[in-house]
């Protein structure tokens, strides 16, 4: 498949197009946090338990854990572009069988395809934006993977409160239906953009690599210095991998890498156990402990919430380039904890039992407390605040940048098959949890920010403003307790020394390389 030159000359609009594959996951998580005090699906999916519904919102999850993994050989063996495409693909399939469920299991199988799809996504958008951005810019542009995923659930959400106004079932199907346009524009529309300059070198096609490079980060010159100095340093990880022998799974645990995979899976673990995901599949519940009950009441106490999320992670895809992943993780951390301690301090101490508008179950919840039901929400929404400046970029963003191009797809996939295990295992645990220890779960959440804060403070290295292939140099320092001893200036080479070490190296490679004259 080719691709528009001119429209390829910019990389964020090639990144950021890419990243409405993300979008596709954030339409999912609102489109069932808008229908769970909705009546018409209540009726239709026979009045579903907590236990029952945790199933069916963790049905996506578990799709997408098989597809984050099916990426580790569909990135690598038809490409990163061609993998996008067939996610939105899968997307569609999905959507339909979603919009058309007469009962539980039609629905289940439409969200494990969906599932499928979404992972299938958040493993390939960051590998392919990390591939086609410069340095200086990468973590922008990975960042935008987190903001579609705000833009989903924001746009998905108010679509539901919209169509529960209508009475019966088109107030679900119409939006489960709508979700399928993204896709359709995300398909079609990767068809004019490049394929990664990185993967096009590694499989032979080292004049098209050129090119692309040459069209993102030089106006089309092949002779611009930034396009030579990005040339000549894949060149010098290509041949240096070759100098290795064939991919394997088996290179995930040689000398080196099982610190960098159990970084990246580790990072993506952190991401849930934050308990971001739960505020935003459960938010209804939680505005009930809050004493906010009602259609009305939950679904605009909600909006806000989804509103902040868009806006506050803004800035953090401004400036990830300069404040860097180390102090925007470490930050985040501690707040998301700090904020849900709160929550579940302020639950614990002024709520009961009690039952509220809508449901038949006795819930936790905060009420004859004006002031302290307002702190609560208030405290919801510093907490989303938290994640949407800091961790949400930033976990898509560092484990893209982790990895050798010779594992990266591989690797990736499997970081991201961490994010979608936890997604699931949370995604069903939960409303049993709030049903049984309510306020105590926040507690639980709160405990893992803190932990994570401490593993990132001793164990994760900066990687802002170095190439994929300049991070190689980071990690061969050492430092895995030290991680903040790690100096700016590691890794950084200049063009000349670049070429004399490929110059070394393709000596070193026994096969006969049919690479291009060096530009």
């Amino acid at each position: 498949m080719g691709y528009n030159a001119r429209i390829a000359s910019n990389p964020y609009v090639v990144g950021t197009f890419a990243c409405i594959g993300g979008g596709l996951f954030g339409l999912d998580i609102s489109s069932m946090s808008g229908v769970l005090s909705n009546d018409a699906y209540k009726r239709v999916f026979s009045n579903p338990d907590s236990n029952a519904q945790g199933a069916m919102v963790a049905a996506m999850p578990a799709g997408s854990f098989v597809g984050a993994l099916a990426v580790s050989q569909l990135a690598d063996r038809i490409g990163r572009k061609r993998t996008i495409i067939l996610s939105g693909l899968i997307w569609i399939i999905g959507s339909i069988l979603q919009c058309a469920a007469v009962n539980r299991g039609m629905l289940v199988v439409g969200r494990i395809i969906s599932g499928i799809s979404v992972g299938i996504a958040s493993a390939v958008v960051p590998v392919y934006q990390s591939e086609i951005a410069e340095p200086r810019i990468r973590g922008r542009i990975v960042a935008t993977q987190q903001w579609a995923i705000t833009w989903g659930i924001l746009i998905q959400y108010f679509i539901q409160f919209g169509c529960s106004y209508i009475d019966g079932v088109a107030s679900f199907r119409i939006p489960w239906g709508l979700q399928m346009i993204p896709a359709i524009v995300l398909s079609s529309g990767m068809v004019f953009f490049p394929e990664s300059p990185r993967w096009l070198f590694d499989h032979g096609r080292e004049e098209e690599a050129l090119q692309v490079l040459a069209d993102l980060h030089g106006n089309g010159d092949t002779k611009n210095e930034l396009v030579r100095l990005e040339y000549e340093e894949i060149r010098e990880q290509v041949l240096f991998e070759r100098t290795e022998g064939a991919k394997s799974y088996l290179d995930l645990v040689k000398p080196g890498m099982p610190r960098r995979v159990f970084l990246g899976c580790a990072l993506q673990m952190w991401s849930q156990l934050s308990g971001m995901n739960v505020m935003m599949y459960y938010i209804v519940y939680v505005f009930q402990g809050a004493g906010i009950t009602g259609r009305r009441g939950n679904l605009i106490a909600a909006s806000v919430q989804y509103v902040l999320n868009v806006a506050l992670t803004v800035p953090a895809i401004i400036y990830i380039d300069k404040w860097g992943r180390r102090p925007m993780l470490l930050a985040g951390t501690f707040f998301m904890g700090f904020f849900l301690f709160l929550v579940g301090g302020l639950q614990g101490g002024f709520g009961r039992w009690g039952t509220v508008e809508g449901e038949t179950n006795p819930v936790w919840v905060v009420s004859d407390h004006d002031s302290i039901s307002k702190g609560i929400i208030v405290c919801s929404y510093l907490f989303v605040c938290s994640f949407a400046i800091t961790m949400g970029p930033v976990s898509w963003t560092y484990p893209a940048e982790l990895f050798p191009l010779k594992v990266r797809g591989k690797a990736v996939s499997l970081a991201t098959s961490a994010n979608w295990a936890f997604n699931f295992a949370l995604a069903w645990a939960v409303p049993p949890g709030l049903a049984n220890i309510a306020y105590k779960t926040y507690f639980i959440f709160g405990t893992f920010n803190f932990a994570a804060f401490i593993h990132i403070l001793f164990m994760y290295p900066e990687t802002v403003g170095r190439s994929l292939e300049e991070v190689e140099e980071i990690f061969a320092q050492g430092h895995t307790f030290s991680a903040w001893k790690i100096k700016k200036d590691v890794g950084k080479k200049s063009l000349g020394q670049v070429i004399e070490h490929n110059k070394e190296l393709e000596y070193q490679v026994t096969d006969h390389l049919d690479l291009p004259e060096k530009v």
